[in-house]
């Protein structure tokens, strides 16, 4: 069960690579689009890492599964983290939709805005890292 929990934290933190990195490509798409740029291959790169990103998040959440079955739903912490989890799901489908409005020239968000939702992956993830790490209740 340890080799589960290990490619479980390595596809976690793939994934959470993309979540991070994705909004900063919004970000550089929105104001290169502004200033009169070529955006073309920040497109094309944001499709990609959404599509690595996925799949990283399908196997993550794969292995959580076996991890759960394998040691069992109990604790309110894990209740919490689940949650959490949903959280993260909903930002990556928010991802997912920008960068498909991206890919079809329509308009977005501002680069500010962008700039502060990068920071919305961190703000879900550091509460899963406490409850699984310190499990307070």
């Amino acid at each position: 069960m340890l080799w589960v929990k290990a490619f479980h934290i390595l596809f976690v933190m793939a994934w959470m690579a993309g979540l991070f990195y994705l909004p900063r490509i919004l970000v550089h798409y929105v104001e290169g689009k502004a200033a009169g740029e070529d955006v073309r291959r920040l497109v094309i790169m944001g499709q990609k890492l959404l599509r690595f990103s996925g799949v990283m998040a399908v196997l993550a959440l794969g292995l959580g599964i076996w991890l759960w079955l394998g040691f069992g739903f109990s604790g309110g912490w894990l209740h919490a983290k689940l949650g959490f989890v949903l959280l993260l799901l909903a930002y990556h489908g928010q991802s997912w939709r920008y960068i498909q409005r991206m890919a079809q020239g329509r308009e977005i968000r501002s680069s500010v805005f962008f700039r502060v939702y990068n920071e919305g992956a961190l703000l879900i993830v550091i509460p899963i890292l406490i409850l699984v790490t310190v499990k307070p209740f």
